[in-house]
């Protein structure tokens, strides 16, 4: 995608990768426009980036992504990028009772958020001269870590989804993109000072710099490996298995 001249909604761009990225494509001259659940978070960032505007609203709820979609289009009318990015991260145990209210919260957040934020903005996007959906995944989506199984099962879905949305949309000026972190030193899971992790900045670089090129994935290098575990060409089979569908019986 191109790198500057956008005007993109990041949401959950409050800390860790979210405002890493939101910052580093303001600086690239773009208008960039954060979302996030608290004015308190929102103000800081916006502050700390003259230019830099936001939207305060829960991409946990449905109603408050259609109120905010509408407010977007009405303010920002040359939007087109959406970066689906907000999601939360829990512990949790497959191999006992499930914590209801954690297990409904991630998959609202992690997976119900970015679709229906999508669909908010979507037709918005298509009428636009060139557009762009990035959903930030995991390579988690891929090798599920067992401690965060609902977590990682909301990313292989979000994955899966990302699939069918650029099927969709391959004859739009709309391209879809998915971005696959590894383990970052973020917020999540309190891994700011992990050594085992990625170091945000480095993240941030080596993600703006394959944004910049030709491609539907968006991998560091320290992402390929694991995202390589189900195979790196199952994309092609499953545009033609769409095709397939497509014809006429």
């Amino acid at each position: 995608m191109k790198l500057s001249g956008n005007t993109i909604l990041i949401t959950g761009g409050t800390s860790g990768i979210g405002r890493a990225l939101a910052e580093a494509l303001h600086k690239l001259d773009n208008q960039v426009i954060i979302s996030g659940r608290r004015k308190a978070l929102l103000d800081e960032v916006t502050a700390a980036n003259p230019g830099m505007k936001s939207i305060e609203f829960d991409v946990g709820s449905a109603a408050a992504i259609k109120v905010a979609g509408a407010r977007l289009i009405a303010d920002f009318p040359k939007l087109n990028v959406l970066i689906n990015n907000a999601g939360i991260m829990h512990i949790d145990n497959a191999a006992a009772e499930v914590d209801e209210e954690m297990m409904q919260n991630t998959i609202t957040t992690n997976l119900m958020g970015p679709i229906r934020m999508t669909g908010a903005l979507i037709e918005h996007l298509k009428a636009q001269p060139s557009a762009t959906v990035i959903n930030v995944s995991s390579v988690l989506a891929f090798v599920p870590m067992a401690m965060t199984a609902v977590y990682s099962s909301t990313k292989a879905a979000l994955h899966s989804y990302t699939m069918s949305l650029r099927w969709n949309l391959k004859d739009t000026p709309v391209k879809v993109l998915e971005l696959s972190p590894p383990w970052v030193q973020t917020d999540l899971l309190n891994s700011k000072e992990e050594p085992r992790a990625m170091p945000l900045q480095q993240f941030i670089d080596e993600t703006i710099a394959v944004l910049g090129t030709d491609v539907t994935e968006v991998l560091v290098e320290g992402a390929k490996q694991m995202r390589a575990n189900p195979g790196p060409n199952e994309y092609e089979w499953v545009n033609q298995f769409n095709d397939i569908l497509s014809q006429p019986a």
